[in-house]
Order: C-alpha cells, then sequence, then structure tokens
C-alpha cells in the first residue's frame, strides 16, 4: 500500500513519518546513548531513496516497554543523561535493553528516562503521542513484575492502572515477560491468533473483548463500551483517567496538570462528542458537578452497567454555555401513575405514558417529586432525516426523558404591565402566555432509555411531521 500523499518523495514521507511519528528520543542499544529523531533521520537518509516506500517504517525497529512503574528509583531522563545509573529503575531498564537486543531491536524507548520531565511542551507533546508511539513500535515489551506464570496476570497490578489500558491496545505486536524476564508463552507476537491462551486471560481481567485484544482502531466510537475498560483503572495524578484515554479515542487536548481530575474528564468528553457518535451518551448517574451540560458524566465509571443500544447514525452535538445543543425529536409523556416510596426509600416509582401512543410507557425514579407541576418528553436521539427533511423514528427507540417547568413557579411573580399599543407605536403587541415553561432538561440521575413502537419493527421506520424536531439545551 503507498502511504505517500501525491507527489510525495521516500525522502519527504520518511522525514514526517520520524518527526512526528516516534518518540522525541530513543535509546540505540548499541552503547545504551539517547538518539534524537533529528539523528535518526540523518542515520537512514541514504537508505531511503532505494527502499520501497512500506518498508521504511521498519528501518526504525524499535522497542517499547510497558510496565507498572516502580513506587521508588525508576530511573530519570538527568540520571540517564549524567551517566548516574544505577538503583533498581535501572537494572529494569537493563533487562528491558537486553530482552530488545536479542529480538534484534536497534532502538528502545522506556517512558521513566526518556522523558525530559523538566519540559511542559515535550511532556505535552509525548502525552498526546503516546499512543501512537506504542502502534508504531517493532514490538511492545510487557514486564509484569507481579507474575510467574499466566494465571498470576489476574493479580497483576500492571492489568489495573490507567496508562496500561493504551499500552495494551495500541501495539501491533506484543511480548509478555514475568517477574524474572522470562518469556510467558513461546509465540513470537503474544497478540498473534496462536497466543489465544494468554489473551484469554487478558481479556478475563480485562473486560476487553479477545478480537479488540488482538486489532484496536482508536476513536471516538462505541464510547460507552470503550469507557468501561477504564472504569476500574487506578491512576496516580488524577487527571490522568482523561489523558491516558485521548489516544483510545483519538483525541487531542492540551495537558494542564492541576487543572483537577473532574475538569479534564469534562475536556475529554467535550472533544469525542465533536464526533457525534451518540454513545457517548449512554451513561447514567450524576452529571458532572462543574460543567454547565447536564449530559456530561462524573468519570468513566459512569457508564457502567449501560447495556448496548439502538444509537443508530451521528448527530449534531455542539457545547455551548447554554449547554449541549441537540437536535431531538421532542414527544410529549404524561403521568400514567405513581408509586410512593418517599417515606422509606425517598423517592416516587413514576410511570409516563407517551399522548399520542398510550401503550408504550416509560419508568424512572423521580427525586424531586415534583411530577405534578412539570412537563415530560422523550427526546428521541436515534432518528434520520433524508433528503424529504422528514424525522425518521425506528420501532425500536433509544432517547432521555426530559422535563420542564413551569417559570417562576417557585420564585416571587413578576408583575406582567399590558401597556397600550399607543406606547409602542408598530410594535404588534400581544396577551401575555397563560404558562410560560423553562428549557427542556433531561430528568436527573436517568440515563438513556429504549423504547419500542407497536406494531413497528425494530429496525423499521415511520415518519413523523417535522414539527416534532426541535433544538434543546442539556
Amino acid at each position: 500500500m503507498d502511504l505517500r500523499r501525491e507527489g510525495e518523495s521516500n525522502v519527504d514521507w520518511f522525514n514526517q513519518y520520524v518527526m512526528n511519528d516516534i518518540p522525541i528520543r530513543l535509546i540505540r542499544l548499541s552503547n545504551m546513548k539517547f538518539v534524537e529523531r533529528n539523528e535518526v533521520r540523518e542515520q537512514f537518509q541514504r537508505f531511503i531513496s532505494a527502499t520501497r516506500l512500506d518498508g521504511l517504517a521498519e528501518l526504525v525497529k524499535y522497542a517499547i516497554l510497558s510496565h507498572r512503574w516502580l513506587d521508588a528509583g525508576e530511573l530519570t531522563y538527568e540520571e540517564m543523561r549524567s551517566g548516574r545509573r544505577r538503583g533498581p529503575g535501572y537494572r529494569k531498564l537493563k533487562r528491558f535493553c537486553e530482552t530488545a537486543r536479542a529480538y534484534n531491536m536497534e532502538f528502545a524507548w522506556v517512558d521513566t528516562c526518556c522523558i525530559d520531565k523538566n519540559s511542559s511542551t515535550e511532556i505535552d507533546e509525548s502525552i498526546r503521542s503516546m499512543f501512537r508511539w506504542y502502534r508504531n513500535s517493532a514490538l511492545c515489551i510487557v514486564h509484569l513484575a507481579q507474575s510467574e506464570t499466566i494465571q498470576d496476570i489476574m493479580r497483576d497490578e500492571w492489568t489495573k492502572r490507567g496508562w496500561t489500558l493504551q499500552e495494551l491496545l495500541a501495539p501491533r505486536s506484543m511480548k509478555l515477560f514475568n517477574k524474572h524476564w522470562m518469556p510467558m508463552t513461546g509465540y513470537e507476537n503474544d497478540k498473534s491468533p496462536e497466543g489465544t491462551g494468554v489473551m484469554k486471560t487478558l481479556q478475563k481481567v480485562t473486560g476487553i473483548p479477545l478480537h479488540y485484544l488482538w486489532t484496536f482502531d482508536p476513536g471516538p466510537v462505541k464510547v460507552d463500551e470503550r469507557m468501561k475498560w477504564a472504569a476500574r483503572r487506578e491512576i496516580t495524578r488524577v487527571e490522568d483517567v482523561a489523558y491516558s484515554l485521548m489516544g483510545i479515542f483519538d483525541v487531542s487536548m492540551q495537558i494542564a496538570y492541576g487543572e483537577g481530575g473532574d475538569r479534564a474528564f469534562c475536556r475529554l468528553i467535550e472533544a469525542i462528542m465533536q464526533a457525534g457518535d451518540p454513545s457517548v451518551l449512554n451513561w447514567i448517574g450524576e452529571a458532572a458537578r462543574n460543567h454547565s451540560s447536564g449530559v456530561i458524566p462524573l468519570s468513566p465509571r459512569s457508564y457502567v452497567g449501560r447495556a448496548s443500544l439502538h444509537l443508530g447514525e451521528k448527530m449534531e452535538m455542539t457545547m455551548t454555555s447554554l449547554g449541549l445543543r441537540v437536535p431531538l425529536v421532542i414527544l410529549p409523556l404524561c403521568v400514567s401513575s405513581t408509586n410512593n416510596q418517599r417515606a422509606t426509600l425517598g423517592y416516587d416509582e413514576v410511570t409516563l405514558e407517551f399522548v399520542q401512543c398510550p401503550a408504550v410507557q416509560v419508568d424512572f425514579l423521580d427525586y424531586v417529586a415534583a411530577h405534578r407541576t412539570r412537563q415530560f418528553a422523550f427526546g428521541i436521539v436515534n432518528y434520520s432525516i433524508r433528503s424529504s427533511q422528514l424525522p425518521r423514528i425506528r420501532g425500536k427507540s433509544t432517547g432521555f426523558i426530559l422535563n420542564r417547568g413551569l417559570e417562576g413557579l417557585y420564585l416571587p411573580r413578576v408583575p406582567i404591565c399590558e401597556p397600550s399599543s399607543e406606547d409602542f407605536v408598530g410594535l404588534n403587541l400581544v396577551s401575555p402566555p397563560k404558562h410560560e415553561f423553562d428549557a427542556w432538561k433531561k430528568v436527573q440521575m436517568t440515563g438513556l432509555k429504549e423504547i419500542d413502537f407497536p406494531n413497528i419493527l425494530s429496525d423499521s421506520y415511520f415518519y413523523v411531521s417535522p414539527e416534532y424536531l426541535e433544538s434543546v439545551y442539556l
């Protein structure tokens, strides 16, 4: 496959690849010295013009390490640069480099000492590029410091850390080594179909389906499923909950340690929402506290327990100061019954039915107990619009329970004046409305719900009038 743009030479392509798609610096295994990207580019210049394009990336063959950091004693960039190489961190680096040489690698990279952590610019680039660096490695060497056998992997901390999720998914070629640096299988690549045994163990402990462990394509899709993989993972810096997921969802955002984990995760969700995949909305529970939108979740754990839904095509999502603006098909609901549990459990069980189709009902737990003074609606997200500009709804539809209250119901009444038409020449005055409602909002603590319209197959469609299509701010 020719990877060049039209008119692009091998030299141009290789220069772009080295300067953008491999780590900022590597360790040259022959002398254990740092080599910068510029030096790598110059080293291979004479080979480029005579090399097939498909093989250019193979020229820079580097091994990359995936591991659990020591509590103390990891080798730093400054120590590696100055030659002060000692301690448990250096011993681990040395064993990694020896293993990489045994697999005919010329270069190696490890996150502990190959990043200058005194440079905020370098930290920012490294974190944004990390998934790509693992993806482009010739071999990812995984050191499982708490495991001797494949069965031990179930208890190894490596499977529970935040950053190791992308380190598991990104590489195309991977070898797992135990605490003694012995290979855990006899296969050349543990991600190949031959390595099913160890991959099935990883599938069991991580909850990631086997086909994703073999081949994973990053992107802002299937967000609800992918967030579950990160839900129980542990991190040291709270912002890393978000930063460690950028590569998996193929989004980019500025690194700002100190902003707080909640704010960083909100920014991640905003970046994912720009792609318009409605799976990002498939969560339940409390919304983020420091955001204008009520559909921004608190953390990856908000997605736990959510089943896959019929979500259909991409939808328009625009974040504003008023919340997330989304066009929904709004169908009115009315309260058909309530079951008061407030005395014992603190909520009412409320059943709503569609005004135009009473056979369709939805239930929710109302912690506000103000359903008698609110209007309800069902906002469908998985509709589609074709050339007719008519909203097309599935027999099995997915949406939010929305509600709105009478404006000013619990506030002092604002006096309404009725001036005469002579007071405002040319202004068409009308009588004030009997009721003024607030904007539609998602009912708190609820998530997306599925409904089945009667006599319509799940994947069949029916059309409704455009008057039901409304942009709301959630």
